[in-house]
């Protein structure tokens, strides 16, 4: 369990942190993948840090069945890492005829139909859409690397907290391929259309000190203080009440869709169901 489950444990039962060493029972640890739920926080944690957390097509299947396992519970998802690196992308592996053992090669997706190529990187992708569910605030605490992949899925994230040693890359393209697993829809967002062209079509480092600057991270923090300013932040989430959360984030996500003066009507429609259930007269 991370120091932001005990503490969060602990002021809810009025226990002092330190007395308390048990951990949480993970849901599910597999693939490098371990899922444990307290209360209202999830923590998945990825769990090969000697291969610096490279992903797989097993890999990204747990992290889906990590997200339909979260209980109505859960109001906040934590996404950190063991090792030094949050996750370094792809194994390099899926690059060569023989493949990943037990999965398709990226020479065996190329000879697949268009219907079938296109299933399968949608499967691909669920493993990093579920982080934005509109029930959730799902905040990645992010070390080290996080080279393609693993940079797409600290994007898939509403917030990040880096530690200031943080090396974020998007590779893709400079191996001929393009950023596919979710990840360019909420970099544009972040940093605007030209940065993020910019940082894929090159392919090079962005730092914690730019990427704050750039509002790709909302935080940077020394490495070893990266646990308490997750757990700062999540605090402060859990203190509001979770239909206004809801309600919030619905109307941030949507806004870059709507006009403003849909914005506006979108602002007094959600207030409205706001101030009604404050009055218990909700549905």
């Amino acid at each position: 369990m991370t120091s932001l489950e005990h503490d969060l444990e602990s002021q809810r039962e009025g226990r002092d942190p330190a007395d308390d060493n048990s951990p949480a029972p993970a849901v599910l640890d597999k693939d490098g993948v371990r899922l444990a739920v307290d209360g209202a926080v999830a923590t998945v944690t990825l769990t090969n840090p000697a291969k610096r957390n490279v992903q797989s097509p097993a890999f990204w299947r747990a992290l889906i069945e990590a997200g339909r396992l979260l209980p109505g519970s859960v109001r906040v998802v934590l996404l950190r890492a063991e090792g030094k690196s949050f996750s370094a992308g792809l194994n390099r592996q899926a690059f060569t005829p023989e493949g990943i053992d037990g999965e398709l090669s990226f020479f065996d997706l190329a000879r697949s139909d268009d219907a079938e190529l296109d299933a399968t990187i949608a499967t691909y992708q669920e493993a990093f859409t579920w982080w934005r569910r509109s029930d959730l605030v799902s905040i990645a605490a992010v070390q080290g690397h996080a080279i393609g992949a693993g940079f797409q899925l600290a994007l898939a994230c509403d917030l990040r907290v880096v530690a200031d040693d943080v090396q974020f890359a998007m590779r893709e393209t400079s191996l001929g391929l393009v950023p596919d697993l979710t990840g360019t829809h909420p970099l544009v967002s972040l940093v605007g259309y030209g940065r993020a062209l910019e940082i894929c079509l090159t392919g090079r480092f962005v730092s914690a000190e730019e990427a704050v600057a750039s509002g790709l991270a909302n935080i940077a923090v020394p490495r070893d203080q990266l646990d308490a300013a997750a757990q700062d932040l999540a605090s402060a989430i859990l203190a509001a009440p979770r239909d206004a959360v809801i309600e919030t984030k619905a109307l941030l996500q949507g806004a870059q869709g709507r006009t403003y003066d849909e914005q506006r009507a979108a602002e007094r429609q959600a207030q409205a169901r706001r101030l009604r259930d404050l009055a218990g007269l909700g549905d």
